[in-house]
């Protein structure tokens, strides 16, 4: 094979792939369709003219068919007036149209049939061209299922892969650590900016209502021991803080209520811890 025709091949190959590439079967249908309608226009536009000459045809037959009709007519009133010569003439003419005329006939019927058959061609044209229509539609469905059923796996196999994982993974950790951050600039703030003593007791409050339901559920099961009686905050509070003037106790007294409470809480807290180990 010579360099030439080796060229020429390649050439055709690569053509012949890049045409496959470029085709969209969706494309195709539709401009198979349209050629497919147009093929039946002119179709119906070649019946149509056979149909005329075949209508032609049969108003020729007719027209002949009436002239022989009428020269017999003349030649039997020229027999009335006893004119035989001319009685003859009209019937030769006669003749002739009957001649005519049953050419016409011939041809009006061939014409005829072959308007039958093109008639029947073109129904069976329409009726697979409706068909091609309705196939048309069920594999342009086909062709985006595929396409859809396509998008998902390739979806699919993109997940598949752990980088994507991983970088969401790490993406998740920063934003904890900006969260913790924020918590932890948050705390800050409120330790040297905000009450110290109210945060305190915050605290102390949600330690102490965890507490009450582990006693209460103890209780339940009958795994608490008997309650000893509780000392009073204020008996705590005299033996531990001197009575302050009077000038200064309305102001103090909210402030050795809340200490009060809190140092109440904090024995409570012993106690338990101190019974839970004899409990063991």
């Amino acid at each position: 094979m010579g360099i030439f025709s080796r060229l020429a091949q390649l050439i055709k190959s690569n053509l012949n792939d890049l045409i496959s590439k470029s085709e969209d079967p969706e494309k195709m249908l539709n401009q198979i369709v349209l050629d497919m309608n147009n093929q039946l226009v002119e179709a119906k536009k070649q019946v149509a003219s056979s149909i005329a000459d075949e209508k032609r045809l049969a108003k020729q037959y007719e027209q002949e068919a009436a002239n022989a009709a009428e020269w017999e007519r003349r030649a039997m009133m020229a027999l009335r007036a006893g004119n035989e010569e001319l009685a003859k003439e009209a019937l030769s003419r006669k003749k002739e149209h009957d001649q005519l005329a049953e050419t016409f006939k011939g041809q009006w019927q061939k014409q005829k049939d072959a308007v039958e058959k093109l008639k029947t061609a073109l129904r069976m044209l329409n009726d697979k061209i409706e068909e091609a229509k309705r196939k048309k539609n069920v594999l342009v469905a086909r062709k985006k299922r595929a396409e859809a059923q396509k998008a998902i796996q390739e979806t699919m196999h993109g997940l598949k892969d752990q980088s994507a994982f991983e970088t969401f993974d790490r993406m998740a950790g920063k934003i904890d650590q900006l969260e913790a951050e924020a918590e932890a600039g948050e705390e800050l703030n409120e330790e040297y900016t905000g009450d110290v003593l109210a945060s305190k007791f915050n605290n102390l409050e949600k330690k102490a209502g965890a507490e009450d339901d582990l006693a209460e559920l103890k209780k339940k099961m009958g795994l608490a021991p008997a309650d000893s009686p509780k000392p009073k905050a204020e008996e705590k509070v005299q033996a531990r803080v001197e009575a302050p003037p009077v000038a200064a106790q309305q102001s103090k007294q909210s402030e050795q209520d809340e200490l009060a409470a809190a140092l109440e809480e904090l024995e409570q807290e012993q106690q338990q811890e101190q019974q839970k180990k004899m409990g063991r």
